[in-house]
């Protein structure tokens, strides 16, 4: 828990959120026994972060320990430290500095989302399958009831509702981000890349995976993927049984409809000080006609 300093409160380190009281000692791990958390939610980029973590790291050391689990062949499993493994890395370290902790599966997922959800930018996806793995493991352990799932009444959160009051999202969010996961990956690095809002993408995610990459490549050869196209596509009956060009043409019968061509029209009030009175409509039609394809010749002549 956190302490209160000077009046202050003191956030919550990662490894006060992983359990790992401060005395804990530290070991150095060769490089080449640890592995990735199965699965890792959160992508590991090769950019200017990347790049400034890496300078750090050759001028200072790795400063934080990564924290691992054994695993049953003798190596490590990483918990909370893949940015700071694959910049050790790029350095060229041998060993970095560890904290061994026991735990199970599900306490490895939820310690891993908890130690990686802290970070200032988290894409829609890392989001996505960070909650649904946590969700999941939430769910199968709801059985062992601790204080922070239960109530003051003694009932117990739903796992939705647990995860939002760990992560301040609220549990209607938590279940939209767990629809993404759903999507096509193509889509998804959409959804990553801000083509494609959170609700339309959700409202994507309900749609057959083949359906899915037709609209991909729509919204690809076209540029553009409207909600009136995506709610079409929804609503249709039986879409689990169309083509590719019956998808597009849902899509494009979606979309708003060109007016008609307006018409040009002069009052006869308007004209009667450019004609004399006995001119017929037809006349003065004819005469404007003339004068027009003047005007034309004449711009063609100018250019």
């Amino acid at each position: 828990m956190a302490s209160r300093v000077a009046g202050k409160i003191k956030l919550q380190s990662v490894d006060e959120l992983l359990g790992v009281p401060e005395i804990a000692g530290t070991q150095e791990i060769e490089i080449g026994r640890i592995h990735a958390f199965p699965n890792h939610p959160f992508k590991v980029l090769d950019d200017e972060k990347m790049d400034t973590l890496v300078d750090s790291i050759r001028k200072n050391g790795i400063l934080n320990p990564v924290i691992v689990r054994p695993d049953q062949s003798g190596n490590y499993e990483m918990i909370s430290g893949h940015r700071r493994l694959h910049a050790a890395r790029i350095v060229g370290l041998k060993k970095i500095p560890a904290i061994v902790k026991e735990m199970s599966d599900d306490e490895a997922i939820i310690k891993m989302v908890d130690a990686n959800i802290q970070r200032e930018e988290i894409l829609p996806s890392e989001k996505a399958f960070a909650y649904k793995m946590k969700l999941d493991a939430l769910k199968r352990t709801a059985g062992r009831p601790t204080k922070e799932n239960a109530c003051h009444n003694g009932t117990h959160l739903r796992s939705d509702q647990e995860l939002a009051l760990q992560v301040g999202d609220s549990a209607r969010s938590i279940q939209r981000y767990v629809r993404l996961t759903e999507l096509v990956p193509e889509l998804l690095d959409y959804v990553d890349n801000k083509k494609i809002g959170l609700v339309m993408a959700v409202d994507l995610s309900y749609l057959d995976e083949q359906v899915q990459k037709w609209v991909y490549e729509y919204f690809k050869e076209n540029g553009f993927l409207k909600p009136v196209q995506v709610e079409a596509l929804k609503n249709y009956p039986n879409l689990s049984n169309v083509t590719q060009f019956s998808v597009i043409s849902i899509m494009n019968d979606a979309l708003p409809k060109k007016s008609k061509e307006s018409k040009l029209s002069f009052s006869a009030k308007k004209l009667d000080k450019y004609f004399p009175p006995q001119y017929s409509t037809k006349e003065r039609e004819n005469i404007i006609i003339q004068l027009l394809e003047q005007w034309s010749a004449d711009q063609v002549q100018s250019e």
